[in-house]
């Protein structure tokens, strides 16, 4: 074999062992990856039991219902459609209805969405990326999400001149 001609086969070998490695890395991530879904892309892709999801969204007013051992059923609306939710555990101080919310589970038979993870937002200005893309698409952005409190000029400002008696 002439110089050239190993360069080459070790190059080829090389770019082989290169793919492997990255197959071995990606299949072993693939089983840990979680897309995130609004309860309408559920209801388009028609999601079947059993597949791993995150759920965004807001929780529905009047919809939080408080059980026996931690257990919590509310309901996540995105303007469009609804998606019942199920939780077993410790919900977030800040978890309220009428806030938007991240749950992280998998649908079961009856179509109720069983999350073993569930995410609320920080303040009152937060809001996760994914939910605030998906309330835009669907129209139901409010123009104050991203405004910061304190802003706004107060009605009765202060004098800047000691007026006391």
């Amino acid at each position: 074999m002439t110089r050239k001609q190993r360069r080459l086969t070790l190059i080829g070998c090389a770019l082989v062992v290169l793919a492997i490695a990255a197959g071995l890395v990606l299949n072993a991530l693939r089983d840990s990856i979680v897309f995130f879904s609004t309860p309408s892309m559920v209801a388009e892709k028609h999601l079947g039991p059993g597949k791993r999801f995150r759920l965004g969204g807001l929780v529905q007013p009047g919809s939080l219902n408080r059980g026996d051992n931690l257990a919590v059923t509310f309901t996540v609306a995105d303007g469009g459609a609804t998606l019942p939710v199920a939780y077993k555990g410790i919900l977030p101080d800040l978890f309220r209805e009428g806030q938007g919310v991240v749950a992280e589970g998998a649908l079961d038979a009856s179509g109720v969405f069983r999350a073993d993870t569930v995410l609320a937002k920080h303040d009152e200005t937060y809001m996760p990326k994914d939910v605030a893309d998906a309330l835009k698409k669907q129209g139901h952005w409010k123009d104050d999400y991203g405004a910061k409190s304190g802003n706004t000029p107060s009605a009765s400002a202060a004098p800047t001149q000691g007026a006391v008696r």
